[in-house]
């Protein structure tokens, strides 16, 4: 199964001082804004997302169709595709994509610890 770019979205208390603790681990600000209440952050290959107010928890992101720099894949499991395997091994979805659909779609479920994961398709 092809999933896409990685991430970790993180729920932070106050978005300015966490833009500045990534940045001195060598993160720059790759997408979002401080007035949208998120950043996203990366640092070669490595992503991560702060999100202030968003949602609870911390969530591990997977974007099918696009690689780290957010530019489009020729080849990847569309979220639907990713949901019907997920479902068939008894993974039941806390959101849904609806399979009527093409294109954009996101569906979340836990795993086996109760991590939240995030697939999000933006192509």
């Amino acid at each position: 199964m092809t999933l896409g770019a990685f991430s970790t979205s993180l729920n932070v208390k106050n978005l300015k001082e966490s833009r500045t603790f990534y940045e001195t681990l060598g993160f720059n600000v790759f997408a979002g804004s401080m007035e949208q209440n998120y950043l996203i952050m990366k640092n070669q290959n490595a992503l991560i997302g702060l999100f202030q107010g968003m949602f609870e928890g911390n969530i591990l992101t997977f974007n099918p169709g696009w690689d780290e720099n957010a530019q489009p894949q020729d080849q990847y499991d569309d979220v639907r595709v990713i949901q019907e395997h997920l479902k068939a091994h008894n993974v039941t979805p806390i959101t849904e994509v609806d399979t009527s659909t093409s294109g954009p779609g996101s569906m979340l479920f836990k795993d086996p610890d109760g991590n939240m994961i995030l697939i999000d398709q933006h192509i």
